[in-house]
């Protein structure tokens, strides 16, 4: 398994080659290069018009633009964006995972456009459209070679350098998907810049879920920075995207089960929960808030099952609090109905139950059994500690 992971100040700018030399040119020439853009990113922001007309002007690729879409016969919605250098344009969020509508328009236009095995598709955006976008990518000739731009903190820090492609089914997270490694992956620092406050804060509970998996030391410089985080100081932000991505990607390349055939998954520490509460509130929920609340849930059952301290259960706590994440959400009102999320989990997995717990900071174990009226209490136990802060 080959990652090509670039950290970039302005890729549609100075650092433009950073993209430009993932495109491979094979023995047929210049090869084929489609855009598929999120629609608030491209309203937002001119970093994907910029990269398009460089593609464009570039001897080295074949961009494959809108008008080229309208002549092959596919559908575009090109005068809503004005860009006819993007051949396509998805609304992003969660929706775009609920059907396979956004799957189904990738695909027609790779098939329409003569995309084959050497061309590239260059996704732009948050999560939920490269899960949708690789999905379509990862299945279209078994594999047309993907480029994700991660628009989200989300996104750079932990999901775009994942193998994970899908798309929602039956109620259920990306129950309908597949295991396909990107052919690169480019986490630019511009691109984050029109990011709503909302959505930049809430994509460091990923980062504090896998500090507490992997480094002391980086939960702790988390703890100490999650106010500057909250606070868009960018240098620190970027610095914490890449510390995570990096403990995201070793523990994919290194960690002896990229494609999840084990029974344990630690990365998906405190997402049992969360997968759950998503649907529960039709996902107005984001993710990262959801498991933001999920990792502060496991962090008190570890304290009151496991061995870790009810100290370090609070500093997580202060820390998602600080980060500027909420500690409670309605769905926690129901607690039988979030408790049916662990059998899910354990579908979803296969086999046996097994999810990941802390014995303390970046000591995590696997677990086979939940005690569920230790989980109840610890769901009160949030409701106080949320009641005190948020």
């Amino acid at each position: 398994m080959v990652h090509r992971l670039r950290f970039t100040d302005d890729v549609a700018g100075e650092d433009f080659s950073a993209l430009l030399d993932v495109l491979h040119a094979g023995e047929a020439g210049p090869p084929k290069v489609m855009i598929v853009a999120d629609r608030d990113v491209l309203a937002g922001s001119d970093v994907i018009d910029r990269i398009a007309k460089r593609l464009a002007d570039s001897d080295s690729v074949r961009l494959m633009t809108a008008d080229d879409a309208i002549e092959a016969g596919a559908a575009t919605d090109r005068n809503s964006h004005g860009s006819t250098d993007v051949a396509c344009v998805l609304s992003g969020g969660e929706s775009i995972k609920n059907t396979s509508d956004g799957v189904d328009r990738v695909l027609d236009l790779i098939n329409r456009l003569d995309l084959d095995r050497r061309s590239y598709i260059v996704v732009v955006g948050g999560g939920a459209i490269l899960d949708a976008v690789g999905y379509a990518a990862a299945i279209a000739h078994r594999g047309v070679r993907l480029v994700r731009l991660p628009s989200t903190t989300l996104a750079q820090d932990d999901s775009g350098v994942g193998v994970k492609n899908a798309i929602n089914a039956f109620g259920k997270k990306n129950w309908v998907g597949t295991f396909a490694s990107p052919w690169a992956v480019i986490n630019d620092r511009t691109i984050l810049e029109t990011l709503p406050d909302r959505d930049f804060r809430n994509g460091f509970s990923e980062a504090v879920k896998v500090s507490l998996l992997k480094s002391v030391e980086d939960f702790e410089f988390l703890c100490e920075n999650a106010t500057a985080i909250r606070d868009r100081d960018m240098d620190v932000a970027f610095d914490a995207i890449m510390r995570s991505c990096l403990w995201h990607l070793k523990h994919i390349t290194a960690g002896g089960d990229p494609f999840e055939a084990l029974e344990a998954r630690p990365l998906d520490f405190g997402h049992w929960s969360a997968h759950k509460m998503e649907p529960m509130s039709d996902y107005t929920l984001r993710h990262g808030e959801a498991v933001g609340i999920g990792v502060a849930l496991d962090c008190i059952y570890s304290s009151m099952v496991h061995g870790l301290t009810e100290e370090s259960a609070l500093a997580v706590c202060r820390c998602m609090h600080d980060l500027g994440m909420s500690l409670w959400h309605e769905t926690l009102d129901d607690p039988e109905v979030v408790l049916e999320g662990l059998e899910e989990f354990r579908q979803h997995l296969g086999g046996r139950l097994t999810v990941t717990m802390l014995d303390g900071v970046g000591k995590p174990i696997d677990v086979h059994h939940i005690d569920r009226d230790s989980m109840r209490a610890a769901i009160g136990r949030l409701r106080e500690i949320a009641a005190q802060w948020d």
